[in-house]
């Protein structure tokens, strides 16, 4: 990855044994900086940082962010953090929303409250494309949002204004990134909740058809993990003052339709096996909370912050359909 990015410093990563998280770590580490990890295992996997554990400047703390004490020795003699921890998905959140506004709000004060406390210089956190709720423009640009569709969304947009009360109250800065859809190596394809690039390859791969919520063409603007590795690394490493206490899209910048999306990952898979371009697609009812169509305007990032998305979303599919044929 291309960039003056930010090296031996003292880094924490909440949420980091998760599918960005544990991506974050091992390019953090590759920048020679100390990482510190801190997650409760919740969503995030063991297998993700195994190999990180032996490394002379890799450290797990195992804890939860609702608990303000886990938080305060996370950010112990620490410079900057990404905070990823969170529950997502919108369904979740509408069956269980005490738990997701628990984590998702009682756990980003309670970092945000430490980080001041520690006195870290900059708070990079994951915000989320569901803050845009029910605005119909396209592209979605930053300072244009409608009124939030699920809990999750609710719980995305809180974190904004506090991060933003933080920054004007107690000078902490801030940088808010606001995640479209991210896919890519070590996102988990199980559970009731998976994201629907890996569910949709596991599927393919067992030749049990993939059920599409709606007639497909709904549509996302789906963003490879490398892109949302850059963004994390240029908000912690930049100098432009005018780019901090900001919240960015991080996205490539293209609409994609689920129906699209769905034939480019069968024809993909059918290269390692001729079998599942016979694999047929089912359709099922619209989920409630699910916004129709997302995509995101980059200028902003692009201008403040130099992001530049390397992966498309035909590059991103074929470095994730590679990945997930080798290890699932």
């Amino acid at each position: 990855m291309k960039g003056e990015f930010i090296k031996n410093s003292k880094i924490l990563v909440t949420g980091g044994a998760g599918f960005i998280g544990s991506n974050l770590c091992e390019s953090l580490l590759e920048l020679d900086n100390t990482v510190v990890c801190l997650d409760n295992f919740a969503t995030g996997k063991r297998e993700n940082i195994q190999h990180l554990l032996k490394h002379p400047k890799f450290q797990l703390l195992e804890g939860d962010i609702r608990i303000l004490n886990n938080c305060k020795n996370a950010c112990d003699g620490v410079e900057f953090v990404l905070h990823q921890a969170a529950l997502g998905s919108v369904p979740r959140s509408i069956e269980d929303p005490i738990t997701t506004n628990d984590v998702n709000n009682s756990g980003f004060l309670n970092m945000l409250v430490a980080a001041r406390d520690a006195k870290v210089k900059r708070f990079i956190y994951a915000a989320s494309s569901s803050t845009y709720g029910d605005s119909e423009g396209l592209p979605k640009v930053e300072d244009v949002i409608g009124k939030p569709l699920s809990p999750y969304a609710i719980t995305k947009y809180v974190n904004e204004l506090y991060a933003d009360i933080f920054q004007r109250t107690y000078g902490l800065d801030t940088i808010g990134l606001r995640y479209f859809n991210v896919f890519g190596r070590k996102q988990d394809p199980n559970g009731a909740y998976a994201a629907v690039i890996p569910k949709f390859v596991m599927q393919f791969m067992k030749y049990e058809s993939p059920v599409i919520n709606g007639d497909g063409e709904f549509s996302r603007d789906f963003t490879y993990i490398d892109n949302v590795i850059q963004m994390n690394l240029l908000a912690i490493s930049t100098t432009n003052k005018n780019a901090v206490n900001q919240v960015y899209n991080v996205a490539f910048g293209e609409r994609t339709t689920l129906n699209e999306l769905v034939s480019t990952l069968r024809l993909k898979l059918s290269n390692f096996d001729e079998r599942i371009a016979n694999v047929k697609i089912k359709y099922g009812p619209t989920r409630v909370g699910d916004i129709p169509h997302s995509l995101a305007s980059i200028e902003k990032a692009k201008k403040l912050l130099g992001y530049n998305p390397e992966f498309s979303i035909e590059q991103g599919l074929e470095a994730a359909v590679n990945w997930y044929w080798d290890n699932l």
